[in-house]
């Protein structure tokens, strides 16, 4: 496997992630201390030369929160005791949410409320006004 494939037009080769790995948290017995498990990738998502510019854009805003200053997306995994599976993970991760900004909004048909629509609200606060006027007491001023 040389690239992320996301969709028949849309692939990311390997080249352009940075893998680090590192000791996990967490359990996993006498292996916990001698082996790097934690699958840390490193993507710069902003230079990226396989992203198309509109998918870009999507994937900056949305996930603006998730990026560096340097516009370098970072995704880690720890899920699992071995490092095979935590890069898989890590991939998998990827492989989401370049999906999610890969589909493009369906833009929102504007509606218009119906007459009727308008008539039943406008009786139903009269029914309101009108029970809330029956609860008041007279006033009266001997």
């Amino acid at each position: 496997m040389t690239h992320l494939s996301i969709s028949p037009s849309l692939e990311i080769p390997f080249e352009e992630f940075e893998f680090t790995y590192a000791r996990s948290g967490g359990p996993g017995g006498q292996n916990v201390n001698k082996v790097n498990s934690k699958v840390i990738l490193r993507w710069p998502v902003s230079t990226s030369a396989s992203l198309p510019e509109e998918v870009r854009e999507r994937f900056l805003t949305k996930y603006a929160s998730r990026l560096t200053s340097e516009g370098e997306l970072i995704v880690t995994s720890q899920r699992y005791r071995d490092q095979a599976r935590n890069l898989e993970d890590c991939l998998e991760k990827l492989r989401i949410m370049l999906t999610a900004a890969a589909e493009r909004p369906t833009a929102r048909k504007k509606t218009k409320i119906s007459r009727a629509t308008k008539q039943r609200r406008a009786e139903s606060k009269r029914k309101a006004s009108d029970k809330k006027q029956q609860r008041r007491t007279l006033q009266s001023f001997d």
